[in-house]
């Protein structure tokens, strides 16, 4: 499972990681501890968790992006390793070495990466054109085109309206089948002026096309299905105490890690009021350490992709 440097190197595309210091304070709470980066990304949680940690200490990283594998080639310490995967199968990760149920924290910072965005190779941009792919894996699943390219126009609409929240779903669904039928869409810059044109309101400081490239991307990483699971798996991977950190970039995103948190901290709530039961026995999994976060003005003024970014903090209690 344990990926090759024989990757081909990362492009030089800078990356700032969000809420850098808050989350490395919130995850690191035993310097000798074992903690897991499940998004390693380019690199900055990470290095920064080693800083943080003993020579006993010790980091397993997870990507599924190769460029992000061939940056972690480059972090030289005996104390880290690094997983080419999904996050989801952080679990199964953490049982390959031994550490299932023992880790002292889980990180995920959930989204894509700024050096995903800029890149136009990569096609997530709607400002860079490039060959529509969006997958953060790839040689693995089918990219933005195929699925553009076979998607029924009431599944594109759903796609738009429940990942994107585009309240012009179907509006845009049809404007694009419409398309495909000349010509099929290979390119970024096609796809975002064809939803340029088809869109009848434009929201201030926000290009018509924003909602439908998350939608697609999120559609084709089967980003929302991997937090679920990735959820759960690092609830049990976790030793009692352990820290889970969540950073999500969209309200899809951190609704899901907030419900998460909220059902672990309160419980079964059906069983009635007043009857003595051990937290054991109610599932009382979680304690939710202070409230969520965002990043500060001065960071949104230095990485403006930050203004979103809402971070949530648990410790595992049994």
């Amino acid at each position: 499972m344990s990926s090759s440097a024989h990757e081909p190197k990362p492009r030089g595309y800078r990356h700032a990681s969000v809420l850098l210091d808050g989350a490395v304070e919130a995850l690191v709470h035993d310097p000798d501890g074992v903690y897991l980066d499940g998004t390693f990304g380019r690199g900055g949680h990470s290095r920064a968790i080693l800083e943080r940690l003993s020579p006993a200490g010790r980091l397993i990283a997870i990507d599924r992006d190769p460029q992000a594998i061939a940056e972690a080639a480059t972090l030289e310490d005996p104390r880290f390793t690094i997983e080419r995967a999904e996050f989801a199968r952080l679990g199964e990760i953490a049982r390959a070495h031994d550490l299932h149920g023992r880790l002292s924290g889980v990180l995920l910072d959930i989204g894509v990466s700024s050096p995903q965005l800029d890149d136009p190779e990569r096609g997530f941009s709607f400002l860079r054109d490039g060959p529509l792919d969006m997958r953060m894996d790839p040689t693995q699943g089918e990219s933005a085109a195929a699925f553009i390219a076979r998607a029924p126009e009431g599944e594109l609409a759903r796609v738009f309206k429940e990942y994107g929240e585009e309240r012009y779903a179907r509006r845009l669904a049809r404007a694009i089948v419409a398309r495909r039928g000349e010509q099929p869409f290979e390119r970024t810059g096609d796809l975002a002026e064809v939803v340029k044109t088809a869109h009848p309101a434009w929201e201030k400081h926000k290009h018509p096309a924003t909602r439908v490239f998350q939608a697609l991307r999120i559609q084709v990483n089967g980003e929302l299905e991997q937090l679920d699971a990735a959820l759960e798996v690092a609830l049990e991977a976790l030793a009692p105490g352990g820290h889970l950190v969540v950073i999500s970039f969209h309200s899809l995103e951190d609704r899901r890690v907030k419900r998460f948190i909220r059902h672990h901290v309160r419980g079964d709530t059906h069983l009635p009021r007043g009857i003595p039961v051990p937290d054991a026995e109610l599932e009382r999994r979680l304690e939710a350490l202070g409230k969520a976060q965002r990043p500060g003005a001065e960071e949104v003024e230095e990485n403006p992709r930050a203004r979103s970014a809402v971070m949530r903090v648990a410790r595992k209690r049994y």
